[in-house]
């Protein structure tokens, strides 16, 4: 007689993995030792099992990795979207990105860390890169229509401004520890007051 237990481990699958158990496994070692230097027996290696096993859960490296980087990317483009939405200013928006985006890092953590290591080298690759340039594009309009608000200076590019802001988002992914005493709300906060206090008019200071 076949019990519910039995029916939950066939669709895990053999032997005992479920995808999102395998896909968290695959996007830990790309992290580790880059995508392009695993191997898909490395990967077999590490969660125990036999390649064929692992292509009963995916098709290819390449559909973790593409998986993986979906998780990333709709969640910052979901952020903006949202933000864009907002009845409110430009620079209030912009905040709501930012706060969104450091969120997104906190909580997608791996995702975020193998989706900023990209090195362009296959079509996955090139795909995520270019949704991440209009990202980023899309970022700087939201700067350049703050700056004429007066909300942000407006000398320093709207370009580099939002290279210098998502430089110190991204760089949350090389230090920040889930199980750490650092609280993801409050991080949002601080990232927001550090990356905006130089860009604020001059009068702000004071």
């Amino acid at each position: 007689m076949t019990t519910s237990a039995d029916t939950a481990a066939a669709r895990r699958g053999r032997p005992g993995y479920d995808r999102r158990q395998v896909l968290d496994v695959a996007v830990t070692l790309f992290n580790e030792q880059g995508y392009d230097a695993t191997s898909v027996a490395d990967l077999a290696e590490r969660l125990g099992l036999s390649k064929s096993a692992l292509y009963h859960h995916f098709a290819s490296k390449e559909e973790l990795l593409a998986i993986a980087l979906e998780t990333a990317l709709s969640r910052l483009e979901a952020v903006l979207d949202g933000a864009l939405a907002l009845d409110a200013s430009a620079a209030d928006r912009l905040e709501h990105v930012i706060r969104g985006a450091v969120a997104v890092l906190t909580a997608e953590l791996p995702s975020v860390t193998l989706l900023l290591r990209l090195r362009g080298n296959s079509a996955v690759e090139v795909a995520a890169l270019e949704r991440r340039r209009l990202f980023d594009q899309r970022v700087t309009g939201l700067v350049r229509s703050a700056q004429s608000e007066g909300r942000l200076r407006a000398d320093i590019d709207a370009g580099v401004a939002t290279r210098l802001i998502f430089g110190m988002v991204n760089s949350v992914v090389e230090w920040y520890r889930p199980d750490g005493r650092v609280d993801p709300a409050l991080l949002a906060e601080d990232v927001l007051t550090v990356a905006l206090s130089g860009l604020l008019p001059r009068d702000d200071h004071g």
